[in-house]
């Protein structure tokens, strides 16, 4: 999976014009996650979620679907719409980490996950997310006009911390962890008391 997602990171790379080590590099030395989700049958399916609405923190999410159970849903033109599994296959979409990496060049993916009143469901993720102390900024731009930057600067620990207190059904989460953030653009270490003070506005 770790390979994989580095891959795929020289791919986006290239897609931005940065070439294939840009991102690569990046996230050679990240602390990513992987996880086993079992969501068990439910006789009341349309009364709960396996997984309410959310998009990912991490900058790149790898899944891997079991068998013929679907589960998995992305919100398209303001439906959901079920991403069935086939053999073989893995889903991959994008996370807000990748999105202010890309200065939103690049969107994360609103997504949720639902139950089934007859089968048991299982996947595998794998959560591409850079080093901790890490500063995640887009790259300096080669324009003389850039684009206005849409997110300040910010390390994993801090919008890990966030999201661990903040829960969004909506893909607003960068928006709101900007305004948390408060004035200073970012806070190397894990223990910075700046965004604590702005948490009430969120």
């Amino acid at each position: 999976m770790e390979e994989a997602s580095l891959a795929i990171m020289e791919v986006l790379g290239v897609s931005l014009g940065l070439g294939r080590g840009y991102y690569r590099d990046f996230f050679a030395d990240g602390s990513s996650i992987m996880r086993c989700n079992y969501y068990p049958r439910c006789p009341e399916p349309d009364r709960t979620l396996g997984t309410g609405p959310h998009c990912d923190p991490s900058a790149l999410t790898i899944l891997l679907q079991d068998g013929g159970v679907d589960g998995l849903q992305v919100l398209v033109d303001g439906a959901w719409r079920s991403v069935r599994p086939k053999p073989g296959e893995l889903v991959v979409n994008i996370g807000d980490t990748f999105m202010a990496l890309s200065n939103g060049r690049y969107k994360s993916c609103l997504h949720r996950a639902v139950v089934h009143r007859e089968h048991e469901r299982r996947s595998l993720a794998y959560f591409l997310c850079p080093r901790h102390d890490r500063v995640v900024r887009p790259p300096a731009p080669a324009s003389p006009a850039p684009a206005p930057r849409l997110y300040p600067d910010f390390t994993w620990a801090d919008l890990m911390r966030f999201t661990q207190r903040h829960y969004r059904a909506d893909n607003r989460t960068l928006d709101a962890f900007a305004r948390w953030l408060g004035p200073s653009s970012c806070s190397i270490a894990p223990s910075s008391n700046g965004p604590a003070q702005a948490e009430e506005a969120v």
